[in-house]
């Protein structure tokens, strides 16, 4: 079994459509406040910074040399679906999980010994390389646990192959988290009886597991002990992705709940950030304290990967416990998935409610208010020039726009500064940068 997995792919996408990021600290988020890391280079990770870190924690750890920019989602796409066109060259079946890691079980490397599987993982990341540009590591194991801890330690830019005979001996002092299917819950309730590593899972007894994991708990020993007969197969794509949360104490006022909303839209987002999709449908489901659940959604007029648009749309739906009763838990999905998308200008125009009472309007800025220039060119907009071609904003404000000019083939490009407005400067189609002529 074979695990493939981009070293850190957006960030990488970036790093190889704009050159000059190549070799700098980038990090690929929201920029605002509330802004959260969707990917960090390998140049960012030494100083702390991490996905689904709050951005502003990240641009402290790093400081003046971080270099943010918005996420393009249809390019991280473009790219994807490039990338695993040269995976399925070699191994025709494979198991996508998302964007940038899949699973393959390549037949003609059935019980091949460990050499002839180094060659090809090797000649794997070679042509995915040559062919995109982007690192690739590969895990290779006896099933999908191993192989996914395998490509996990080769990070970046590596390869591990894990024998039958060896992977007990990996797997037995990593922390049990590690392992596929152990949450922080879980993880909790095992340390508290002292089962810290997988090695302590594998040694417990089918009764002990299913007495502190419940029903799960022999298929996560199983797992714990290097048994893993899940086969690769094809996946359907997610219908919605959605994240939910239950609360150590029920929640009593609607600002806890609209605090509540927006950490659980966040994680979802981050879900529908890797899927590579946007969505039409957002509902939020709330369970009270008497267990009864009540659930709200609302439709969008299109789909979108806003994570604005959607948490706002989110926060519209948030209900007040001192109406409604005490809550315990709160989720938030995103359905009506779709590859086709559209940026939304303005996120609280054009919701329509289905299953709705009544939705309260969050506060928003007037949409008379005069549009600011940083509006019209805000930094990581991919725009074109008649002379200078296609660029990337690096900034904009008093006045001017700077715009660096390059794409992935072009090297480092140079910066030129515009007076506003900026006449002759025009939003482009971001996978131009990517210069893969059929694309």
């Amino acid at each position: 079994m074979l695990h493939l997995d981009m070293d850190a792919f957006f960030a990488a996408v970036e790093q190889l459509t704009r050159p000059t990021l190549r070799g700098r600290p980038v990090l690929v988020g929201g920029t605002g406040s509330r802004g959260v890391v969707a990917g960090a280079s390998y140049e960012a990770r030494p100083f702390g910074a991490r996905s689904a870190m709050p951005m502003h924690m990240a641009r402290r750890l790093i400081g003046v040399t971080a270099v943010v920019v918005p996420p393009r989602g249809v390019v991280y796409r473009a790219a994807s679906k490039r990338v695993f066109a040269v995976v399925r060259d070699m191994i025709p079946v494979i198991e996508q999980l998302s964007l940038d890691e899949a699973f393959g079980e390549p037949a003609q490397l059935a019980g091949a010994t460990a050499p002839v599987v180094e060659e090809f993982c090797t000649e794997l990341r070679a042509r995915v390389f040559a062919v995109t540009g982007l690192d690739a590591s590969v895990g290779a194991g006896s099933g999908k646990q191993v192989a996914k801890i395998a490509s996990g330690l080769a990070k970046p830019r590596g390869q591990r192959i894990v024998s039958r005979n060896d992977q007990k001996a990996l797997l037995a002092p990593l922390p049990v988290r590690k392992l596929w299917g152990i949450g922080p819950v879980a993880e909790q309730r095992l340390r508290s009886m002292g089962v810290e590593t997988i090695g302590d899972l594998a040694r417990l007894s089918a009764s002990e597991a299913n007495a502190l994991l419940g029903s799960m708990g022999p298929a996560l020993r199983a797992l714990a002990q290097g048994i893993d007969d899940r086969p690769v197969k094809e996946g359907a794509a997610a219908k919605q992705v959605s994240a939910e949360t239950t609360f150590p104490r029920d929640l009593m006022s609607k600002p806890e709940v609209r605090s509540a909303v927006q950490t659980v839209g966040e994680s979802a987002h981050r879900r529908l950030a890797s899927d590579g999709r946007g969505a039409r449908t957002v509902t939020v489901k709330l369970r009270k304290a008497d267990m009864s659940i009540l659930t709200r959604s609302a439709t969008l007029p299109f789909a979108t990967a806003s994570r604005d648009a959607l948490i706002g749309a989110a926060q519209k739906l948030a209900m007040d416990p001192v109406e409604i009763g005490p809550i315990r838990l709160v989720g938030v999905s995103y359905s009506g998935l779709s590859s086709a998308q559209q940026e939304v200008l303005f996120p609280e125009i054009g919701t329509t409610a289905n299953e709705m009472d009544q939705v309260t309007e969050t506060p928003h800025a007037s949409s008379d208010a005069p549009a600011t220039e940083g509006d019209q060119f805000p930094p990581g907009a991919d725009v074109h020039h008649p002379k200078f071609g296609h660029g990337w904003v690096q900034g904009s404000g008093h006045g001017v726009v700077t715009v660096r000019f390059e794409t992935r083939t072009s090297g480092p490009g140079p910066v030129k500064t515009f007076p506003m407005p900026a006449e002759d400067l025009t939003h482009a189609d971001p996978l131009v940068s990517l210069d893969w002529p059929d694309v």
